[in-house]
């Protein structure tokens, strides 16, 4: 029998009546069981976290930055247990999984670093009218509540971590949600924070049906702040649902790689193909077109195929670069916009090949615009090449697209890649490396559906926090 884990609510671990079971996309194993829960089960997690915030915010945040760097310690020395358990549930490469968890203990680490140095300021009133220089303002940021923080299947630890660990530090109390697939993982994280000893209801955890608690966690009124990670439509929903309530949305992308006539094709071929095809093409920040000059694109083209040519294919734990995707419904979509590609006279520079949930990495060429590939994210191993003609062309075709997460220009000529990077519109700019995430102390965002407002550790932290400013009249 497989093991049933258990939700983390108000300082115990607890079953539901209900359970989900997960399995291993690679393999079909039965990697164990999540619970289930209900409305009702929703209800106490939220009430046991309200209670708990008034204490949670009177401590410093001192006092605050201890716990959360014991859960870091702890997860730290759980890390291969937890990459193992990540790689099986997600099918993401071992090395890759384990370092998802090591790159959260950083997060965790700096975001109790960065919450201690915290600041409010204090204003003076006197820069207007006369009558105002006695005044003055005490100027704090304070904890917004309850913040429901979502993470997707694609990183359910380290999408998890960035969100909760600034959420914490600033005196906020975190119910958190892991994806279906990543559930097991998520919970695994959640151990590390229960270890630490967080008083109870500070952190909880929450699993269960879409259909059953899906909408049901987003709108309960005591929800003070939704931090969520995933799909574009989702999101948008979760827009609808919060109303006026704050919320942190990191949505789809479909992020260009401009390439002009004076790119290093060498490194450019490089960073496309680790961009696109890194977790088999399954994240947001991936590298999903390419807009190169036509004169070059020749070239190119034989850099990336001869690259890709060297990725493998097969198992999570043999570390492979090229994965069964999440699901059989994620296989038939990317597959679907290959053949669509193909019936529409793009030119496949590699095999056009499926097994199961494998899509082979697929490269196309002569990509146009009336193409679904050139404009849908497909979060699978599939490169668009679309040929211009000049840096204005392929602006104007980066920017026409519904998203705006992230994009990169090779180029030799600075001043131009700065002129560039003015006119896109997305959230971040890359000069000469691939479109990521980035180190987790720089500001991400996205613009148009790529997402709402900014995260990065002090970001996030800002974002989970609201001012208050207190005035007074001197004597």
């Amino acid at each position: 029998m497989t093991k049933q884990y258990k939700n983390y609510v108000n300082g115990e671990w607890k079953l539901s009546q209900d359970e989900i079971k997960i399995y291993a996309p690679a393999s079909g194993e039965e990697l164990g069981s999540v619970p289930a829960m209900s409305t009702d089960e929703v209800d106490y997690v939220y009430a046991s976290a309200k209670a708990a915030f008034p204490a949670w915010r009177a401590l410093s945040y001192v006092e605050r930055a201890n716990y959360i760097r014991k859960a870091a310690d702890i997860l730290q020395s759980k890390a291969e247990a937890i990459g193992s358990v990540l790689s099986k549930e997600i099918a993401k490469g071992l090395k890759s999984s384990v370092g998802e968890v090591t790159r959260t203990v950083e997060i965790m680490e700096f975001a109790a670093a960065e919450g201690v140095r915290t600041q409010g300021e204090v204003l003076e009133g006197g820069s207007f009218e006369a009558a105002s220089k006695r005044k003055i303002a005490v100027v704090r940021r304070e904890p917004v509540g309850l913040v429901l923080a979502i993470s997707p299947f694609n990183y359910p630890v380290n999408l998890a971590g960035s969100k909760i660990a600034p959420a914490l530090i600033t005196g906020n109390v975190v119910a958190f949600k892991p994806p279906t697939q990543g559930s097991i993982s998520g919970l695994l994280l959640a151990e590390a924070f229960a270890e630490a000893g967080l008083p109870a209801g500070v952190f909880n955890t929450i699993t269960g049906r879409g259909s059953v608690i899906g909408d049901y966690i987003v709108e309960h009124k005591a929800v003070d702040f939704i931090n969520f990670t995933g799909s574009t439509p989702v999101g948008e929903n979760i827009g609808r649902l919060a109303g006026m309530r704050p919320i942190m949305l990191e949505l789809g992308g479909k992020d260009a790689a401009i390439v002009l006539e004076d790119a290093d094709l060498d490194l450019t071929a490089k960073n496309i193909v680790d961009g696109a095809f890194g977790y088999s093409g399954q994240r947001c920040t991936a590298v999903k077109r390419v807009l190169v000059m036509d004169s070059v694109a020749d070239k190119l083209a034989e850099l990336i195929v001869e690259r890709v040519s060297n990725l493998t294919v097969g198992l999570p734990e043999d570390n492979t670069d090229i994965t069964p995707l999440i699901d059989t419904k994620a296989a038939d979509y990317v597959e679907g916009l290959i053949l669509d590609a193909k019936e529409r006279g793009a030119t496949a520079l590699t095999d056009i090949k499926r097994e199961g949930n494998t899509i082979y990495p697929t490269v196309f060429d002569n990509v146009t615009t009336d193409m679904r590939l050139a404009w849908e994210e497909p979060f699978g191993p599939v490169l668009p090449i679309i040929r211009v003609n000049s840096a204005e062309e392929a602006v104007h075709i980066a920017n026409q697209s519904e998203f705006g997460l992230q994009s990169a220009v090779f180029t030799n000529d600075y001043p131009l890649a700065f002129k560039i990077a003015e006119q896109l519109e997305v959230g971040t700019v890359h000069i000469n490396n691939k479109t990521q995430r980035g180190t987790d102390n720089f500001p991400f965002l996205g613009a148009k559906k790529s997402g709402v407002n900014t995260q990065g550790v002090k970001y996030s932290i800002e974002a989970m926090t609201r001012i208050k400013s207190v005035v007074f009249d001197i004597k």
